[in-house]
């Protein structure tokens, strides 16, 4: 199967897997949208950048010479439109702005953080933990009154998909770990706190640092759901910090740094953090199966600690 000449291979599989025929078309349009963009947005777009997953990233110069991101999803995608709405709702507080939408084409421009260090480059975790916590209260809004976000509880219906998937087995995943994740996703739910708009994965590499901010988040998911659930992404990333020498230990430090400066009841963060780790385990399988049980790893460390 042959792809594009300026578009990574890696990149490309990733989009063939998920997509089909209508993957390997849209990856076929690419190089003529992101000239159509470039006349329309009057842009000067360079090379993409490493690492992509599922959406085309690429560093750009606005005509004043600002430096931009463009952005481009497969067209219809359900997550593109929410991440959108969600970087309007929050107005570049606690998040780069939204600079240029084109809805119909899976097209946006947004500001680019300079200098763009992930949080990752602090060696202190504590630290880390600290500046991720400023950043989500920066972030949270009361969700808006009619909105179309998704909620925590649509999100779970990710262990209905698990279920059906496996015939009402758990697959690779393990049986008891995704039976506590879904009774902890029923009781978190039933008693939530203040709806609010949440970023939806603020894990360390999607706060980078900014000049305009300290920091500041990229990516976000758009969520509607109480303030705990956003502490979650910390808790099962990243990947290194299961080589530490103490991960457990590590992690009891994060819960204490998140519910002291957030105010949050460390029970309750602890809780949707084991929650979620098993549920973005599900959905790492479920996205063609990269590294899904790193996840569980964090999963499993929660299930150790005391509330």
């Amino acid at each position: 199967m042959s792809f594009p000449p300026s578009v990574p291979e890696d990149f490309a599989r990733t989009q063939v897997l998920l997509r089909g025929e209508a993957g390997l078309a849209w990856l076929d349009r690419l190089p003529s949208l992101t000239e159509d963009l470039e006349r329309s947005w009057s842009l000067e777009v360079g090379h993409p950048f490493p690492n992509l997953s599922y959406n085309w990233v690429v560093p750009a110069l606005r005509e004043d010479g600002a430096p931009a991101v463009l952005k481009l999803s497969f067209p219809g995608e359900k997550e593109f439109r929410t991440e959108a709405a969600a970087l309007a709702a929050f107005g570049g507080r606690g998040v780069c702005r939204l600079l240029e939408l084109d809805l119909d084409r899976g097209a946006m421009l947004l500001e680019r953080l300079r200098p763009g260090g992930p949080l990752t480059g602090l060696k202190d975790d504590e630290e880390a933990t600290a500046v991720a916590a400023g950043v989500m209260k920066k972030l949270w809004r009361p969700a808006p009154p009619d909105h179309a976000f998704p909620t925590v509880s649509d999100w779970s219906r990710g262990f209905e998909r698990l279920r059906r998937r496996f015939g009402g087995g758990t697959g690779p995943m393990p049986e008891k770990l995704v039976e506590a994740a879904e009774t902890l996703f029923a009781e978190l739910g039933a008693s939530e706190g203040e709806p609010l708009l949440l970023h939806g994965d603020l894990h360390q590499e999607n706060i980078l640092s900014a000049r305009r901010e300290p920091w500041l988040a990229i990516d976000p998911k758009g969520v509607v759901g109480e303030a705990a659930y956003d502490t979650a992404a910390l808790l099962h990333n990243p990947v290194g910090a299961l080589d530490a020498p103490d991960p457990k230990g590590l992690l009891e430090r994060r819960l204490d740094v998140l519910s002291g400066e957030l105010g949050l009841d460390r029970a309750r963060v602890r809780a949707w953090g084991l929650a979620q780790a098993v549920l973005a385990a599900y959905w790492g399988l479920e996205d063609g199966g990269r590294a899904w049980d790193e996840a569980l790893v964090f999963a499993g460390l929660l299930t150790e600690i005391r509330e």
